[in-house]
């Protein structure tokens, strides 16, 4: 039986150079038997490097849902993301679609425009919606930016135990794209987990650990781990806010 294709998720901004960063990966990064496509949201606006790209597909997006289907016989899918809207609600439903497609999820990569967000602060949280789901966080866009936000920026999830790795892209290009593409989990979020994780709480409603639930506490409660960026209130807003990326992005070319 053939292996499921890989479908890895291109998250960042419109305008951060993710299609530069894919054609230097699907060259070096896949095996002389891959075949790799690259699904581009119909809203993302034609980009010099598309000629560099293997063949390429369009998925919508239409009443909260992707509609897009995999090509025939490809074993490696690259779906980058509507880059000027809500990354999570394109991450809600990436799951089910992935396994409607019978595929499995390889990665989830981010690529950050690092001068975007120097001249933008007030975007980390967005940043951070998107690092949260990562395995891998490729930065782009370094011309011009200063050593010390480039530290602090990592400093900031290094602190927090974030386990994705960290990559530099110079040039349109990453020092190890085999690297890049294994799909080893490395994120922070458990949402595309294979199994479902579960919190352990005693009786205060505080958190134990796995090995702490056996060791005599009473009244523990077990309960499905929740996804913290998927949670809405009472009248369906997520409860983690963050900015609308597309106020600070140039407008598309009409």
């Amino acid at each position: 039986m053939a292996e499921k294709p890989l479908i890895y998720v291109i998250l960042g901004a419109a305008g951060s150079g993710r299609r530069e960063v894919l054609a230097d990966l699907v060259s070096d990064g896949l095996g002389e038997g891959d075949r790799a496509v690259v699904m581009l949201s119909a809203a993302e606006a034609p980009d010099a490097f598309d000629a560099k790209l293997p063949a390429i597909a369009r998925w919508t997006w239409a009443d909260d849902h992707i509609e897009g289907t995999l090509p025939e016989g490809v074993t490696h899918v690259f779906f980058v993301t509507d880059g000027r809207t809500n990354p999570v609600d394109q991450l809600e439903v990436c799951g089910p679609w992935i396994e409607a497609q019978g595929a499995a999820l390889g990665r989830i990569l981010c690529v950050v425009n690092c001068a975007l967000v120097e001249k933008n602060p007030q975007l980390q949280p967005w940043f951070e919606a998107c690092v949260h789901f990562s395995d891998v966080v490729l930065l782009t866009r370094r011309e011009g930016v200063g050593n010390k936000w480039l530290s602090e920026f990592r400093a900031h999830f290094d602190g927090r135990f974030y386990p994705c790795l960290f990559e530099l892209v110079k040039g349109g290009r990453v020092k190890n794209p085999a690297l890049v593409l294994d799909p080893l989990a490395r994120r922070m979020s458990h949402a595309f987990d294979a199994e479902q994780d579960w919190v352990f709480t005693d009786a205060e409603g505080d958190e134990l650990e796995e090995d702490e639930e056996s060791e005599g506490n009473e009244d523990v409660e077990v309960t499905a781990e929740v996804e913290p960026y998927f949670v809405r209130d009472a009248a369906l807003r997520r409860e983690k806010k963050i900015p609308d990326i597309a106020k600070y992005l140039p407008p598309v070319a009409s």
